[in-house]
């Protein structure tokens, strides 16, 4: 007979199993040791390889990030965005922008393939253009998430696709007992998400949770 705890085991393994299913190549791994070295947060490989089939299947050539990190999520939608694709990223933080220009050289990714914006993402979001976009991930401030959203999906075209990393917080968003602030912001955004009729969403466990949703 099945039991609880080896119900909980099988499902931690094939996360683990699902998160190393598509290896990162060195470029990627190096990309992510300098994430670890500065500081900064960056997707989980098992996420890195959803964005990238979803840009694929996309066909995704205008492409957002907001939180640039050292360009490991970039480095994995630049490998599913055609060859003409340009990557629209934003961060704050110029250090971070250096190392991912510097992963982006190491992976042979041609520089008029990606535009990198430093400054705040709530002063740069509104910037760009209403429904030019086929993917926007969303990352970086968690506080920030409503706004950023919000941007997100004025950006979309029909059938554009909003990712949101870190969907599940820590695993703390499907507890109804965790109710410090960032958790609150995160899990009233995926509800946001879920009742607009805008969207069609979906959670996938990916990473620390990605939260996807279609432009109708």
């Amino acid at each position: 007979m099945t039991t609880d705890v080896d119900a909980r085991n099988g499902r931690t393994a094939a996360w683990a199993y699902a998160e190393s299913f598509v290896p990162e190549d060195e470029v990627l791994l190096r990309a992510r040791e300098r994430a670890a070295e500065l500081g900064c947060a960056a997707v989980a490989p098992g996420t890195g390889a959803v964005l990238r089939v979803v840009a694929a299947a996309l066909g995704a050539r205008a492409v957002v990030e907001v939180g640039t990190g050292t360009g490991v999520a970039a480095l994995w939608m630049l490998q599913g965005m055609p060859a003409d694709g340009v990557l629209t990223t934003i961060d704050v933080e110029l250090e971070h922008q250096r190392a991912a220009k510097r992963a982006f050289a190491e992976a042979g990714v041609a520089p008029a393939r990606t535009r990198t914006i430093p400054g705040r993402p709530a002063d740069v979001l509104p910037r760009l253009t209403d429904g030019a976009y086929d993917l926007v991930l969303v990352g970086a401030d968690p506080h920030a998430y409503p706004e950023y959203v919000q941007e997100a999906v004025r950006l979309l075209r029909p059938g554009g696709v909003l990712a949101v990393d870190g969907a599940m917080h820590r695993g703390r968003v499907p507890d109804p007992a965790r109710r410090d602030e960032v958790t609150t912001v995160v899990r009233e955004v995926g509800r946001a998400l879920r009742s607009d009729e805008r969207l069609l969403p979906a959670m996938l466990p990916s990473g620390d949770g990605l939260l996807l949703a279609v432009r109708r």
